[in-house]
């Protein structure tokens, strides 16, 4: 697979297992470079899926955007991305995050304490184990001492939405994925932030890769109705509440839901032309990666996600 340094990818959903599997082999088919899924709650197992969907594949992208590390050692997960860079040799990201104290402590319980601390410590050794082949490691959180004897070429990347969780990503991880970020967002506190980690950590700068919903489709009104139907619940969880007002949307704190602004901001959305400027700029913004969310708006919602993969496949394949 032979890219320059921009790629576009999907986060895919589906009924089943064997629906997504089926989804990814059609994305593949139309020229997508990447295939990201989320693993949230007690819901299917992102990592498991992408072993079936490697052997049934052969060059599209695998990434995971995010798999939460508090309900699993980083151990468990090395296990797993050692079968799937087996499976699908070069081509599968793993990408982690906390998650939200809510959900991890109605999921499993946890002290959701020092987010960041853990995670520091997960990336530590994740990295260690997938890619030196072993681990030595007694942190303030974790514990790890295991050898498997390979190295493998993973990258070991993670969530980030705000200026600590940038500049923990500059510092430790192989690229920061964020999401719902505005494109403006990124370039004036995400890359600025990523670069003050990595120069601290004395590193190259790892790559951003932005997840952001996207739609084609002419009726604005329409949009934004489907995104309080299908993404209601962001504005209420205070990392991507905190994160839309420090964008500019200070209303967000009040209303505890999404205002027409925001929305027109963080959906890429409108006709064909409109919505190939807006995956554009978010490569001028300071992306190297897009992972676009299909958001289905009107009638007609097949209709949408034709017109809305037929255009992100055009641009996938002008960047090839």
């Amino acid at each position: 697979m032979k890219l320059n340094d921009k790629r576009i990818g999907i986060a895919v959903n589906g009924q089943d297992a064997t629906e997504i599997v089926g989804t990814i082999k059609y994305l593949e088919e139309i020229g997508i470079h990447a295939a990201w899924l989320t693993t949230g709650g007690a819901g299917r197992d992102g990592l498991t899926v992408f072993a079936a969907a490697a052997v049934q594949t052969s060059h599209i992208l695998l990434g995971t955007s995010i798999i939460p590390t508090w309900p699993r050692h980083p151990v468990s997960v090395a296990q797993q991305v050692r079968v799937l860079e087996e499976l699908a040799p070069g081509r599968f990201r793993l990408g982690i995050g906390p998650s939200h104290r809510d959900s991890m402590q109605r999921l499993i319980g946890t002290d959701f304490i020092a987010p960041l601390g853990h995670l520091r410590e997960y990336i530590q050794i994740l990295k260690a184990l997938i890619q030196e082949g072993e681990v030595d490691f007694d942190g303030t959180y974790y514990r790890a001492h295991a050898q498997t004897g390979t190295k493998l070429s993973v990258p070991v990347m993670a969530s980030a939405l705000r200026v600590r969780s940038f500049e923990l990503c500059g510092e430790e991880a192989d690229g920061a994925i964020t999401w719902l970020c505005p494109g403006p967002y990124l370039e004036q506190v995400a890359v600025p932030a990523l670069q003050g980690g990595a120069q601290r950590g004395h590193r190259e700068v790892p790559p951003l890769i932005a997840h952001a919903p996207v739609c084609v489709h002419d009726n604005a009104d329409e949009v934004r109705f489907a995104v309080r139907q299908q993404m209601g619940h962001y504005p209420t969880l205070p990392f991507y509440a905190q994160m839309l007002v420090e964008s500019g949307f200070p209303e967000i704190a009040q209303l505890k839901s999404w205002s027409d602004a925001a929305i027109d901001q963080v959906v890429l959305s409108g006709n064909e032309e409109q919505v190939e400027a807006r995956l554009q700029g978010m490569f001028a913004f300071g992306a190297k990666e897009l992972v676009l969310s299909l958001v289905m708006a009107g009638d007609d919602q097949a209709r949408c996600m034709e017109r809305t993969l037929n255009l992100v496949s055009k641009v996938a394949s002008s960047l090839d």
